[in-house]
């Protein structure tokens, strides 16, 4: 884009915020709901007329079934504290990377949430044909 070869791309933020930030190139909308605390004047795709588009990234930690409830518990608070440092969500805002609100960061808010995307990218990966392999 930088050197004027494609017009378009959607790349994650973390990746593109330099460029945005550097006016090297204009970006468009978020594809959230919401804004993005790292680009708060760039308006989300649902703001812009789009109100179902969501396609945000997300990172969660996953173990294997069975893995003890109290090893899923001290790693998850040991996550939850190191995220609420502010060191880590200065430079988590530095790279584009927002974090989920506190009400999302529970091991039953991600069980719950894997199920919806999976629901939700069912269809359209099944309609473009796309396997595993």
């Amino acid at each position: 884009m930088i050197a004027g070869r494609i017009d378009y791309q959607c790349p994650l933020i973390a990746i593109a915020i330099q460029q945005i930030e550097g006016k090297t190139v204009k970006a468009i909308a978020t594809l959230s709901r919401s804004r993005s605390l790292s680009l708060p004047d760039l308006a989300s795709a649902s703001e812009q007329g789009l109100p179902s588009l969501d396609a945000s990234n997300w990172s969660g930690f996953f173990f294997p079934k069975g893995t003890p409830a109290s090893i899923v518990l001290k790693l998850h608070n040991a996550t939850v504290a190191t995220m609420n440092t502010p060191v880590v969500q200065a430079r988590l805002k530095e790279i584009g990377a927002d974090l989920v609100a506190p009400e999302r960061r529970s091991p039953q808010y991600l069980s719950t949430f894997v199920a919806s995307e999976i629901d939700k990218w069912a269809g359209p990966i099944q309609a473009a044909g796309v396997t595993g392999e």
